[in-house]
């Protein structure tokens, strides 16, 4: 899920290339229209859950010093379960068909961002 709403432009516009190419190779991805979404969580196995802010880029690791915390607790994953179900009421789901609608304007504006993705 990654927010509609962004906080930067270049970030949204190179996070919705990315994703879209995701949902190229049958990852479900959903935009989430509820205001802005930046907490970053991952559940596995319905044991383990990684809540935080911590994006997976160089930046986010030596400059912003993010955070993610690692929680070995079936509770505490099925919560982080059940929020990010709530959330699915306020998304939409992204697909190919809907990606493909954007207009030129658009593409070259992911482009750019795609670019500059790692500076972001």
């Amino acid at each position: 899920m990654i927010p509609n709403k962004p906080d930067h432009m270049f970030v949204y516009w190179a996070t919705y290339t990315n994703a879209a190419e995701l949902v190229r190779y049958g990852a479900e991805v959903y935009t989430y229209e509820g205001g802005f979404l930046h907490a970053k969580t991952l559940v596995i196995d319905g044991e383990v859950a990684s809540i935080g802010t911590t994006n997976i880029d160089a930046r986010s690791f030596r400059l912003n010093f993010e955070i993610s915390a690692l929680v070995y607790d079936e509770v505490v994953a099925r919560s982080v379960i059940d929020a990010f179900n709530r959330d699915l009421a306020c998304a939409d789901r992204l697909t190919i068909e809907r990606y493909e609608t954007r207009t030129k304007w658009i593409r070259f504006k992911e482009s750019v961002s795609r670019l500059l993705s790692p500076i972001l």
